[in-house]
């Protein structure tokens, strides 16, 4: 069953995208799990990757954007995790707007990021902002079962709804 689980999750690929503007990152705070993240999610059926990357930046912060590079593929380690394609984005045109899925929307300094920015995002900037010349494909770090019971004792509710949303409850408050 185990393995079942691991290969159907395999399948399953979501896109992240760091904007930067001025040393800055963009981060949106979501709804459903109230913590700051990088803009993305999941590739919808016969969507390649980029399309994939431009849509979830419009639908979570209201910007229109083109893709400047790829800068890696994160391979999934364990259940909570999956194959993600990450670009680098740049802003065409647009103005922040809160949706569905977006509580806040915000610029941090990439020396200043918030203070609970939840793995794998603070590697992921720093792996976009160093602006190798190459594809990164490495494992999605930071998401072991290890963190997640670390965090379950810190902030049990946030690992709650995290794990409502990997069952596919979403608490948008």
């Amino acid at each position: 069953m185990r393995n079942f689980i691991h290969r159907e999750n395999a399948q399953q690929q979501a896109v992240s995208v760091a904007i930067f503007q001025n040393d800055q990152v963009l981060l949106i705070k979501r709804r459903d799990i109230p913590v700051f993240v990088l803009p993305g999610g999941g590739i919808e059926p016969g969507e390649t990757p980029e399309d994939a990357a431009c849509r979830e930046a419009l639908e979570e912060t209201g910007y229109e954007v083109t893709i400047v590079r790829k800068v890696a593929e994160y391979t999934p380690v364990n259940s909570l995790t999956q194959l993600t394609h990450f670009f680098e984005c740049a802003i065409l045109s647009g103005t922040p707007t809160k949706g569905a899925e977006t509580k806040e929307i915000a610029f941090f300094p990439l020396n200043s990021l918030p203070k609970f920015l939840v793995p794998p995002y603070p590697g992921w900037i720093s792996d976009a902002a160093a602006k190798h010349p190459y594809l990164i494909r490495k494992p999605v770090e930071g998401a072991s079962y290890a963190a997640l019971l670390k965090n379950l004792i810190l902030h049990p509710i946030l690992v709650f709804r995290f794990l409502l949303t990997k069952i596919g409850i979403h608490i948008n408050s």
